[in-house]
């Protein structure tokens, strides 16, 4: 499916990673074998082909990091659907072909694996979720949260922006987001929080408030927060707070330079009900928390098949292979 919204419309995701994605890969592969490799030992390391295939519905994403799996075990990829690919439903589709010795074949594997279906789950949940918000008339930004999993959350914020959507903040270095506990923690004094993290950030570092009520979210704008959060609110409440707000403090009324984002127990159930023109981010955990993966396996061509050419064929190729 061709991406036509955020970064893959604008470039290659892959040209975003730093470099310490590698040690990530690095760290994986040793926790997956921190001591002998049995398995490894059976099979040996004569040269071997193995087919990645797509057995579910979804969009490939993770490849970058499937590659670099296999590259530091000296082995290679090649790809022959793109990342952002739409694996079509009920069918086999073969999506990359890894050569190399058995032995480090079978050994990247699993870590491989697991790493491209998490990815690939959550770039199909953020373009599905995507697409429904523009069928509904949603033209502003879909984004996600820093709700990730410690350890994965490069390989998850990439998911998203292959999806489409916008990742959020990456960070607590990325961005300053004031929540409930923030406030609270300050005796309840909005203006001193925002005060207090704008000449800690500076210019350079945006301040967002948490707020629960369209007084708070006055407040805030009026504190110079450069985002307001509406959170939890109900559809109607949402629609109403972000409509005062634009038309009394916005640059239509007062002038000041805000946008509003919505969040809080947002699904592909109820997410229709907040669309309104007046708020600029619609932010859920749901494309990445809780998805589900795209089934893929790798399976490894018998010398025997490849010999007699049957290889060639989709069904004996399908049937004869070799489960990793």
């Amino acid at each position: 499916m061709p991406q036509t919204e955020g970064a893959p419309a604008r470039g290659t995701p892959a040209h975003l990673l730093p470099q310490t994605y590698k040690r990530l890969i690095s760290e994986w592969l040793e926790e997956d074998t921190p001591s002998f490799d049995y398995g490894g030992f059976v099979v040996g390391e004569e040269m071997a082909e193995a087919r990645l295939l797509g057995k579910s519905a979804g969009i490939i994403a993770g490849v970058p990091f499937f590659d670099e799996v296999f590259k530091q075990l000296d082995c290679t990829v090649e790809w022959h659907h793109p990342e952002g690919f739409s694996i079509p439903a009920s069918t086999k589709t073969h999506c990359a072909t890894v050569r190399g010795p058995i032995r480090k074949i079978l050994l990247g594997e699993r870590v491989a694996l697991n790493t491209l279906a998490r990815c690939s789950g959550i770039a199909t949940k953020s373009a599905r979720l995507l697409k429904l918000l523009r069928e509904a008339g949603y033209p502003n930004a879909l984004a996600g949260t820093r709700k990730t999993t410690p350890g994965f959350r490069l390989v998850e914020k990439y998911g998203m922006l292959v999806g489409g959507i916008d990742p959020h903040r990456h960070d607590l270095s990325a961005m300053t987001m004031l929540k409930d506990n923030h406030i609270w923690a300050c005796g309840g004094r909005i203006g001193d929080a925002v005060a207090a993290a704008k000449a800690a950030g500076g210019f350079a570092i945006k301040v967002e408030v948490e707020c629960q009520s369209e007084a708070e979210a006055e407040e805030a704008i009026r504190a110079g927060a450069d985002v307001v959060m509406l959170d939890n609110f109900t559809p109607d409440g949402v629609r109403k707070a972000a409509a005062s707000l634009k038309k009394r403090l916005g640059r239509g009324g007062e002038g000041f330079g805000f946008l509003i984002e919505v969040s809080g127990g947002l699904t592909e159930d109820n997410v229709r009900e907040y669309v309104s023109e007046d708020v600029d981010v619609v932010s859920t955990s749901s494309v990445h928390q809780g998805v589900g993966h795209v089934d893929f396996s790798l399976k490894v061509v018998p010398e025997s098949l490849k010999r007699s050419g049957k290889d060639k064929d989709d069904g004996v190729k399908e049937q004869g292979a070799a489960a990793v």
